[in-house]
């Protein structure tokens, strides 16, 4: 839940759901809602997959997906989850006997996707791997790939029968008595997944892991996923986040976070607030905000940071962040502490002195943590 009692024009709901466990990490409940991201090398390749998740790890992914299409792949996850710092959630399709292996192999959650896992004799035998190893589950329902019967009845991929293929293997879990399981609806088309999320948080208290499948490139697909992740995150829908991008997955993991940051749910690292620039501008407002995204990304304490090139805005701007710069004239600006003026700094030491402010912050944040332990 995202209160806050001065500005109730910013509080978010969240949905309840019930927690349940992926690894360590906790998902849905009271749990902060989880970002992940899937790596995309030849599993097999142990050595490049587990790069990918130790690159996801360190700016941020709670959890790593990792597809496991052949035994090839099972074989290789056992030493990738033995060696992850995070939890890792086996994507399985099509062939049963793969989450079996995985389970064994040492995943802390098996995707299985209704459209193509089998009947449900198939699903029992997961179901079975599950318990034995103390795996959590993901019911996987994408619009792309959905139950051909269901495809006969509806015509075509819709919230109707995405909702119908969901629910229909909740019930198989909960026959089975398997609770520890988490769902999701995605779709490439936005207007299809929001329906379909918000119908499916109406007739279960499951955890809902939220996406946009296949949603593009870089740009593209972080414009998509924010208009649609952002509109459910908004109405208090979500547990957990994948952002789907045909791009690196590091780059998925930094969008998630945005997002999240953006609406106040999540806060990890410095979050700059900086002018677009225009003629006013006191100094290179763009390249500069370029030269500090890239110096502060190992900067995982939360702060803000404001980034304004002349003084129209930038004191109002200043009031509201932990650091702030506003640009002035000869060549100089003004540092801003807490929404205090503090001191001049001049243009040309001005990356290298708000860099080193924001470390120290940092570390002083830190030990003020550490020392009320």
């Amino acid at each position: 839940m995202s209160l806050n009692p001065h500005r109730p024009w910013r509080n978010i709901t969240r949905r309840p759901s019930r927690k349940i466990w992926v690894g360590k990490v906790p998902v849905g409940g009271d749990a902060p809602i989880s970002v992940q991201t899937m790596t995309n090398t030849i599993t097999s390749d142990v050595k490049a997959t587990l790069g990918q998740v130790l690159r996801a790890a360190d700016v941020g992914a709670d959890i790593v997906r990792v597809s496991v299409p052949d035994e090839d792949a099972t074989r290789a996850l056992k030493e990738i989850c033995r060696e992850s710092p995070v939890p890792i959630v086996a994507d399985i399709h099509f062939h049963y006997k793969r989450a079996i292996e995985a389970a064994e192999a040492g995943a802390a959650c098996l995707r299985i996707n209704p459209g193509n896992i089998g009947d449900e004799s198939r699903v029992r035998e997961v179901i079975k791997a599950a318990k034995d190893h103390g795996c959590s589950m993901r019911i996987g329902v994408n619009a792309g790939s959905l139950e051909k019967h269901l495809l006969d009845k509806y015509g075509e991929p819709c919230p109707e029968a995405m909702l119908e293929s969901g629910m229909d293997h909740i019930k198989i879990l909960q026959d089975n008595d398997f609770h520890e399981f988490k769902i999701s609806v995605k779709a490439s088309d936005v207007f299809l997944a929001a329906a379909a999320y918000t119908a499916l948080a109406e007739a279960t208290d499951a955890p809902i892991h939220l996406g946009i499948t296949e949603a593009g490139g870089l740009m593209a697909g972080t414009v998509k996923s924010a208009v649609g992740l952002g509109n459910l995150l908004w109405a208090g829908i979500g547990d957990t986040i994948r952002v789907s991008l045909s791009a690196d997955p590091v780059e998925e993991v930094k969008v998630g976070y945005e997002i999240l940051k953006s609406l106040g749910l999540r806060t990890r690292g410095v979050q700059i607030i900086s002018c677009p620039s225009c003629a006013r501008q006191g100094f290179d407002v763009i390249k500069t905000v370029d030269a500090l995204e890239r110096r502060l990304e190992h900067i995982k304490t939360p702060m803000s940071l404001s980034i304004i090139g002349c003084v129209v805005n930038g004191p109002g701007e200043a009031l509201m962040t932990d650091i702030g710069f506003t640009g002035g004239g000869a060549g100089s600006g003004m540092v801003y502490l807490a929404g205090k003026q503090s001191h001049r700094l001049s243009n040309d030491q001005m990356i290298d002195e708000i860099v080193r402010m924001v470390e120290d912050r940092a570390a002083q944040i830190a030990a003020e943590e550490q020392a009320a332990e």
